[in-house]
């Protein structure tokens, strides 16, 4: 007698390897190219003062729309290359 749950582990199987295959593809789409200062803080482990005072001080380029800073992924990711934490940082 045929086993029904071998279609259905076969069927799994493909969708898994299906997933596998757009799982990368998800993670680029996913990561917005600005972000807001709150959105920053989280990234950056830091309060969000914390991120106003870097944009203040120039350690983390930002552009003013209206009332709300947008901070550029790739800024912010660099400034994870340059320095471990920004509160660290001498000026």
């Amino acid at each position: 007698m045929h086993n029904p749950f071998e279609s259905i582990e076969k069927r799994l199987e493909s969708i898994e390897q299906l997933l596998v295959q757009f799982t990368p593809l998800l993670e680029e789409e996913s990561k917005p190219e600005n972000c807001t200062v709150k959105e920053a803080s989280i990234i950056l482990k830091v309060s969000e003062q914390s991120i106003h005072s870097y944009i203040k001080k120039g350690h983390l380029p930002a552009k003013k729309i209206g009332r709300a800073y947008l901070i550029k992924r790739s800024d912010i990711d660099s400034s994870l290359e340059e320095v471990k934490s920004l509160k660290y940082k001498r000026n």
